[in-house]
């Protein structure tokens, strides 16, 4: 329970839909009392009907109510279902708003805290299990612990001794034994999980390293391996299961001596005459449908730990908060774009990246920034961005700090990075994504001018062609075109390329190069790379080293007079 007490993820939607639970709750409660109302009075009926009564008047309530109580009880069921459905929907759609946006606030810190695997787990596994928390346990044990109330009370008519030996044996099913499941199941289900993610690592490692098994010839060796995580996990299911048959049948054991107890005690009660003895049948018979609501509570409340770890790593995802400054608007074309005295390191215990970095790029230039790997080259783009924020010194464009443009961003700033996402739409949808008021007409001369018409031409529906899942019907250099093209609709002032050519044949690089630049000629550029294919675009090179700049100048200048530079370029 330590999960909920400061939960922000389940209890404010408790509160928020608290009609709607209520509905759910009386809804559910209707469904169990028809079930035991119709077995009540189809008890009575059997058993006046058997005294052969001389007209049937002297039954034709009992009928009457047996009819509506069987057409009350499916009508109540699937009320309750749509509406108890309805309002995990309702919650659903709310706490994947929230978790996107959570995301969405500071997507650099998530990706430099969780990998891809966690954040797909949160948004599939974690959000579905908070759904099944309502359906599977919440509802069905509010449910049972109202109706355990009302029996008790209406027992309690009668006898209250007789009620409150009912109440103690009911109490095993609906409190202690869902006690008992937590207890025994709860390390089964941390053992699980733990067996699981061993199973996965197990299957990557197998699928990825096949060929090299079939290569060196140990095809056999490969089958005959021993798999002792994936024997422990069965061993662990099999043990949950035998607990489960044991549990399941201890229920079912301990309603039979309800049913016993009840059949003893109306023997008592209603046999002094034969009309009062036509409610034995009644009394016994309403206790059945009663099993379908208590008998979930232990199965549902044994994916308890479950359920409360998602909880814990949702209440856990909180993001760095950001204090933005008062947020500006830039209204004069961008002139110039500084990086002053600028000191940056992800992490306290980490050597610093960026040390009193400095760095004036003037509107129109194109720079080539290189440096080996880890040396701040992505860094600098993404403080720009204003996705970080550097512990001493600030970025600025017109002297204005780049924090405090961020609703103007994607204005002033487009980016080409090393792997765009294309979107499993048309091609017009993931051009329009750069502009979403940009008309067909633009979007096409933006794919012209991107060297893209002839391809468009070729395509079944034109631009209207589903690019398919992650761009799969283009290649590597026209997705990279496709999402120039995007950055051509955005028509920002400043474009950021973050190593677009990776992974490209050099053939592929150099005409994809010429058309970046001849495209982005009116643009001030800032590209990182990883070697000098096509740095001759630039206006001046800069070679990052140690958090500072080793040399800058421009291609010729360098060529001539940097030896270093001079044997990177013969190389490369």
């Amino acid at each position: 329970m330590k999960q909920l007490k400061h939960d922000t993820w389940v209890k404010p939607y408790m509160t928020k839909y608290k009609g709607l639970l209520t509905l759910i709750l009386v809804l559910g409660l209707a469904t169990f009392i028809c079930g035991g109302a119709l077995m009540f009075t189809s008890g009575y009926l059997i058993s006046k009907a058997a005294t052969k009564p001389e007209n049937i008047l002297l039954i034709y309530v009992p009928v009457v109510l047996v009819r509506a109580f069987g057409i009350g009880r499916p009508a109540f069921r699937y009320l309750e279902r749509l509406t108890s459905h309805n309002w995990v929907f309702k919650v659903t759609s709310d706490l994947r708003k929230r978790l996107y946006q959570t995301l969405a606030k500071d997507a650099a810190f998530f990706q430099q805290h969780f990998k891809t695997g966690d954040i797909l787990g949160i948004l599939a596994d974690d959000l579905g299990h908070l759904q099944n928390l309502y359906l599977r346990t919440i509802f069905p044990t509010l449910i049972s612990w109202l109706l355990y109330v009302l029996i008790v009370i209406a027992l309690g008519f009668f006898n209250w001794f007789f009620a409150l030996a009912i109440a103690l044996l009911l109490a095993v099913i609906i409190f202690l034994l869902p006690l008992v499941s937590v207890a025994v199941l709860g390390a089964r289900v941390e053992r699980h999980k733990q067996l699981q993610h061993e199973l996965y690592t197990d299957m990557t490692d197998d699928v990825l390293g096949l060929s090299d098994w079939v290569i060196s010839g140990r095809q056999n060796d490969f089958l005959k391996r021993p798999h002792p995580t994936l024997k422990a996990a069965r061993q662990n299911t099999l043990q949950t299961r035998r607990f489960e048959w044991r549990r399941d049948f201890l229920i079912q054991l301990i309603f039979g001596v309800v049913i016993v107890v009840l059949m003893v005690w109306t023997n008592q009660q209603f046999t002094a005459n034969q009309s009062l003895a036509n409610w034995i049948a009644a009394f016994v018979l309403c206790l059945f449908p009663l099993v379908d609501a208590f008998a979930p509570v232990s199965q549902g409340v044994e994916e308890w730990p479950l359920y409360m770890s998602s909880v814990a790593r949702l209440n856990h995802l909180q993001p760095t908060v950001r204090e933005l400054p008062q947020q500006q608007t830039l209204t004069a074309p961008i002139k110039t774009i500084a990086f002053q005295q600028i000191d940056f390191k992800y992490t306290m215990a980490q050597t610093p990246i960026l040390q009193q970095f400095n760095l004036q790029i003037a509107a129109g230039e194109k720079i080539a920034i290189l440096g080996p790997s880890g040396t701040g080259k992505t860094t600098l783009l993404n403080l720009l961005l204003g996705e970080l924020t550097p512990q001493t010194g600030q970025v600025t464009l017109n002297q204005v700090p780049v924090a405090a443009l961020q609703t103007q961003r994607a204005q002033l700033i487009g980016m080409l990075d090393q792997k765009p996402f294309l979107f499993n739409t048309t091609v017009l949808n993931n051009i329009r994504l750069g502009n979403l008021q940009a008309s067909d007409e633009a979007i096409m001369a933006a794919l012209q001018a991107v060297e893209l018409g002839p391809l468009m031409q070729r395509l079944p529906a034109g631009a209207d062609t589903v690019v398919e899942e992650a761009g799969a019907r283009f290649s590597g250099g026209e997705q990279q075109r496709l999402a120039l093209a995007r950055v051509l609709i955005q028509d920002a002032p400043i474009i950021l390329l973050d190593e677009p050519t990776v992974g490209l044949d050099p053939i592929t690089e150099k005409a994809l190069l010429n058309t970046i630049f001849k495209v982005l000629a009116d643009k001030t550029v800032i590209w990182v790379t990883h070697h000098l294919q096509g740095i001759e675009h630039a206006d001046r090179v800069i070679f990052l080293e140690h958090g500072q700049i080793a040399m800058q100048g421009t291609p010729h200048e360098l060529y001539q007079n940097n030896q270093r530079f001079r044997n990177l370029y013969q190389l490369d």
